[in-house]
């Protein structure tokens, strides 16, 4: 194998934040802007999250499989960030920004092509982002060096696209903020795939086959433990964004500044909080430090249910955030070990495969936080914001804490089936092995 050379963890960290920017006020605000503002009903919106939970299930192990045998002078991953990443923002930009053409009952139709249009391409920049993780990062320091550094960014990012974002289109309109986080994202992952450098595979040797690694990638319990987990506290903390708005305007009464206070207290809490994780997995080693800090974020909703007020609701977003910074602090660790082992156990190189299944486990989340807003719709009468029904303030606060509470507990149950031996020695060995 020749020399290459390192990769800077700020080069690959930055990366984070631009693939952050975009996705997150996608997410967190694509029912605010439908529901809300446009008269999509939660139904409908519901609809939406369900069909591209399936798109997800068949993108993801594509992506996946095709970065892991791509071979080309610029490296696997590269040439998927540079091609996708302008496809990416068009498509996000296109979303916030509905033609004159479109209205009345074209605005569904539209709002679901576009939403898979960008959902597809957050996931093949995210497959192959990830993959470049275990792979330019070898040792458990590197790596929560490099991890500690990209989770910042992402909280700056996440400070940007959700806790600002409802002071940012109060000036600019959804539309015009889109094309500023947009074009932002573009130049930062550019910017960080040219900087990153990949281990060089011999055009000669093995590459993967498709199912033979969905095979044993499929039989790994530790890949489904991780990955259900993973999913229940994603749909958790993605009901926390989208469901702010919701509160802050039908439980609290407040303006939308309101909402940028909520969001931002949670998301400053993590920022400050990641460090702190960083130190007790460092005392402590990493899975009982996961499985604390998802214990901490599902018992945050337990004095959120109960705040009614700014004050309140603001105490109870910090221990969210707190909670929140445990779980991204460890959780890319723990995926990260698993891609070791089927390295050290099958000598293939599958990063990409596995980043994008683990991608597809974390989107899985889509199935139940369209449970949640189809439910609001059936037991509060929650149509959109035309038609709120009777309970408003109840039917956010279901959104923002009872169903996040109990999809955290399935999240911690999962967390305690999966468990991985001391073979810190025997992992190296692997690893120079395969190097």
């Amino acid at each position: 194998m020749s020399s290459r050379k390192l990769t800077k963890p700020f080069r690959y960290a930055i990366g984070m934040f631009g693939t952050s920017i975009p996705i997150n006020m996608f997410k967190t605000y694509a029912a605010a802007f439908y529901v809300i503002q446009k008269g999509v009903t939660t139904e409908q919106f519901a609809q939406v999250l369900f069909l591209y939970t399936f798109l997800d299930a068949l993108d993801n192990p594509v992506y996946g499989f095709l970065s892991d045998r791509t071979r080309t002078r610029w490296g696997r991953r590269r040439p998927w960030l540079v091609i996708g990443t302008p496809l990416l923002a068009l498509c996000f930009i296109a979303f916030f920004n509905i033609p004159a053409f479109v209205s009345g009952t074209g605005i569904f139709p539209y709002m679901l092509l576009m939403y898979m249009l960008t959902g597809t391409l957050d996931s093949l920049i995210n497959a192959n982002y990830g993959a470049l993780f275990p792979e330019l990062f070898k040792s458990d320091a590197e790596r929560a060096k490099t991890n500690a550094m990209r989770q910042a960014f992402q909280l700056v990012a996440m400070v940007i696209s959700i806790a600002l974002t409802p002071i940012v289109t109060e000036k600019l309109g959804y539309g015009n903020t889109s094309i500023v986080y947009g074009i932002l994202a573009v130049i930062v992952i550019l910017y960080c795939s040219l900087g990153c450098h990949e281990r060089e595979i011999e055009e000669t040797g093995e590459k993967p086959r498709l199912w033979d690694t969905l095979k044993v990638m499929l039989t790994n319990p530790k890949f489904w433990m991780f990955g259900f987990a993973n999913a229940f506290y994603s749909a958790a903390m993605a009901l926390v964004m989208q469901a702010v708005p919701f509160f802050v305007q039908y439980t609290l009464g407040l303006e939308a500044a309101a909402s940028t206070i909520l969001l931002g207290s949670v998301l400053f809490l993590s920022m400050g909080g990641v460090a702190v994780w960083a130190i007790i997995v460092k005392k402590y080693t990493v899975m009982p430090v996961w499985r604390a800090a998802l214990i901490s974020l599902a018992a945050a909703f337990i004095p959120l249910y109960f705040a009614n007020s700014l004050v309140s609701a603001i105490i109870a977003s910090c221990l969210v955030g707190l909670g929140f910074a445990g779980a991204i602090t460890t959780m890319d660790l723990i995926g990260a070990r698993i891609m070791d082992e089927d390295t050290r156990k099958h000598g293939l190189r599958r990063e990409g495969t596995y980043a994008s299944a683990m991608g597809f486990m974390n989107r899985l989340s889509g199935l139940f936080t369209s449970l949640a807003f189809l439910l609001v719709s059936r037991l509060y009468g929650f149509v959109s914001g035309e038609v709120p029904g009777p309970q408003p303030g109840e039917a956010a606060r279901f959104l923002l804490t009872i169903f996040p509470f109990a999809v955290m507990l399935i999240s911690v149950l999962f967390s305690r089936f999966l468990s991985f031996p001391d073979d810190k020695a025997a992992l190296s060995a692997g690893q120079q092995a395969v190097e």
